[in-house]
């Protein structure tokens, strides 16, 4: 069975949940369980009068959580299942057969939960709880219900803010998630499956977990062995001191339920979103156009570096920050204002946060020493610009199996091609469909590709898992289907 990724986030209105004893004699057992205890010396374990006691901690800062439910967008129901209203295919098929009465499918509700942040109001919870709502609905812990707004929320960090009319609330105490250290207890409170103001406790398991998946300034996650459950998303994490250290965001797991993997987004990033969100009404974001990747054992080595660490940069956009700051590929990225970096997954992030047109120290390793540039990251425009990409080793041309280099003018002249790509190498989905060594690509799914970043942009953006390379040989063009892996 494959792992899935879960956002812990909304729950089914009305969910069904058996309660049942295991089979068997359970007079046997009681009277099993007598004897045990009966013969078991009393004594206390010294670990166990230890454990801590979370009772006051709640009773301080539970007030300040609430449940947050959503009646979603009503959906018009079609004809045919399959067809829009009004479309003549829809009608055509709508006469050879039992046509399905219109009307309106029941608009989806959940839940999920949250925490307030300020007295007059503002509310803390995920964006995948509320991104579909229509209506949102924010009770307290006495049992108060309040219409919610929603001020605004950023997909990527999983942060929304909403906003309640009322005033004198209680509110949660913000604590600083970069002290938190692995093994140290924490506890969520929630409403998992729609109980509320559920509280359950565990320990930090990792401090600065990165997602295999999401953008590039996807934000490192606290990860707990938390008890979080669908219904837990956009609670509060707390420390011990009654600080909230993370949003609960997310779960790993194979059966859609709580396997002991449980991811918080960092309370700081948090901020900086709603901060952004409150005063921009959108998040702003920088970038310096670098592609990056982890430095392993190998290639410490062949760089001269004392160990694994930094982020490797393997390509640098032509006249984007990066390269207007100086920076090269094959630089190592060692800190970012004084912020030591052990992995590249910590740069997208960190950039992402940086100021347009602010001043950002770069500590690189070029030459066997270090060396210091300044770079002024410039507004992400949209999605499509890199930030500090951590895919720089895997692109997609690279996926398709094939090493492409530029023809030069001479090549062109005596291949007489209008065509600029010339295969060198090729293994993988490319090499079982065909392609070869000294073909020259035309195109990628009709569109023409006249250097490799449009190489790559164009394979990257296939519908489905096929991509159709328009290749030149022998003077003759012909188009291959290589399935990506």
């Amino acid at each position: 069975m494959v792992s899935t990724w879960l956002k812990a986030a909304v729950t089914a209105v009305s969910t069904g949940v058996a309660f049942a004893a295991c089979s068997g004699d359970l007079r046997g057992s009681a009277h099993a369980i007598e004897v045990a205890a009966a013969a078991a010396p009393a004594v206390a374990s010294p670990s166990a009068a230890a454990l801590p006691d979370f009772s006051s901690l709640v009773e301080q800062y539970g007030p300040a959580v609430v449940n947050v439910t959503i009646v979603g967008k009503r959906r018009q129901v079609a004809d045919i299942p399959g067809f829009a209203p009004g479309d003549p295919f829809g009608e055509f098929f709508r006469r050879f057969g039992q046509p399905i009465p219109r009307g309106q499918i029941p608009p989806p509700r959940g839940e999920g939960s949250g925490f307030i942040v300020s007295e007059d109001g503002y509310i803390l919870t995920n964006a995948h709880v509320v991104a579909e709502a229509e209506e949102v609905t924010v009770k307290t812990t006495d049992r108060r219900e309040y219409s919610a707004k929603i001020i605004g929320l950023d997909e990527n960090t999983d942060v929304a803010v909403l906003k309640i009319d009322a005033k004198n609330l209680p509110t949660v105490k913000i604590g600083d998630p970069s002290k938190l250290k692995p093994g140290e207890w924490v506890i969520a409170i929630g409403s998992p499956f729609g109980f509320e103001n559920s509280v359950t406790a565990g320990i930090v398991s990792a401090t600065a977990r990165a997602m295999p998946v999401g953008p590039d300034y996807r934000p490192q996650f606290i990860q707990t062995d938390v008890a979080v459950n669908p219904g837990n998303s956009g609670g509060p994490l707390f420390n011990m001191r009654g600080e909230v250290v993370g949003i609960n965001s997310q779960i790993y797991s194979r059966t859609g339920g709580y396997m002991g993997l449980s991811f918080a987004v960092p309370i700081d990033v948090a901020n900086h979103v709603k901060e952004q969100i409150i005063q921009h009404g959108r998040v702003i974001r920088s970038r310096i156009g670098v592609s990056i990747q982890d430095v392993n054992a190998q290639l410490a080595e062949s760089f001269g570096l004392d160990r694994p660490r930094g982020a490797l940069i393997s390509m640098v956009e032509d006249g984007a920050p990066g390269d207007k700051g100086g920076l090269k590929a094959g630089d190592v990225i060692l800190s970012i204002d004084g912020v030591v970096i052990e992995t590249s997954s910590e740069v997208p992030g960190l950039i992402a946060s940086k100021k347009p047109g602010s001043n950002v120290q770069i500590e690189v390793w070029r030459d066997g020493k270090t060396r210091r540039v300044t770079v002024k990251p410039e507004q992400i425009r949209d999605d499509g610009e890199r930030v500090a990409s951590t895919d720089g080793g895997a692109d997609e041309a690279a996926q398709l199996g094939l090493v492409v280099r530029p023809l030069t003018a001479e090549e062109k002249q005596q291949a007489e091609t209008q065509g600029n790509l010339l295969v060198e190498n090729v293994d993988g989905p490319a090499a079982a469909a065909g392609v070869r060594p000294g073909d020259i690509i035309l195109g990628v799914n009709g569109s023409p590709v006249k250097s490799v970043d449009e190489l790559k942009k164009a394979a990257k953006k296939r519908g489905g898992k096929v991509v159709a390379l328009l290749v030149q040989r022998n003077k003759q063009q012909i188009f291959i289907p290589v399935r990506a892996e």
